[in-house]
């Protein structure tokens, strides 16, 4: 690997621990508080393209595994992964993957500044929402035992600030490819 996807990889762990940084807003009736992770991979992937993008995921939780606090809250340790929010942790490294597989397949193919944001648009939905909840959704109703459909009924409340995530990841990776393309390749 070269020291570039090096450097680009660990730039973007970084920036997934400062939008971590935002302190987790709690919700009634739900283990799963409101934060910024799925946009940093939303980024990540859009940006990165497939494998460093789910690199800079990846070395993320690494992060969290070995007791840095750099999940919401303060928290780290193994316990995080058992937990609730397990499946969704692990959803970011698969949905950054996805994300990037599928910026490289629409937005790199679109030839208009519009058709490239609505392939990004497509590209962050798909792999920063449907993966990350494919995987967060029956962690949560298995931990918490409160069964699959209500667990997608609970987790229905994130869907309109993950899509507003979405459009804004969707953005800025369509600008910064404008000025600076290499990240993509």
């Amino acid at each position: 690997m070269k020291s570039n996807n090096t450097v680009l990889i660990a730039l973007f762990a970084a920036l997934i621990v400062v939008l971590s940084l935002m302190p987790p807003i709690p919700l009634p009736g739900i283990p799963v508080p409101i934060t910024l992770q799925t946009l940093g991979a939303m980024l990540a992937g859009a940006m990165l393209g497939p494998v460093r993008g789910a690199l800079a995921c990846l070395l993320y939780l690494a992060l969290a595994a070995i007791g840095l606090p750099v999940l919401p809250g303060g928290r780290g340790g193994l316990g995080a992964f058992v937990g609730p929010t397990g499946g969704f942790l692990v959803g970011l490294v698969v949905g950054a993957f996805v994300t990037g597989w599928l910026a490289r397949l629409l937005a790199g193919r679109a030839t208009g500044a519009w058709t490239r944001v609505a392939g990004y648009l497509a590209a962050c939905i798909v792999g920063g929402i449907v993966v990350v909840y494919a995987f967060g959704v029956p962690w949560l109703a298995t931990v918490t035992k409160m069964g699959f459909s209500k667990a997608a009924m609970a987790v229905a409340v994130f869907l309109p600030g993950d899509l507003v995530k979405a459009v804004l990841a969707a953005w800025v990776a369509s600008r910064v490819e404008r000025v600076w393309p290499m990240l993509g390749r």
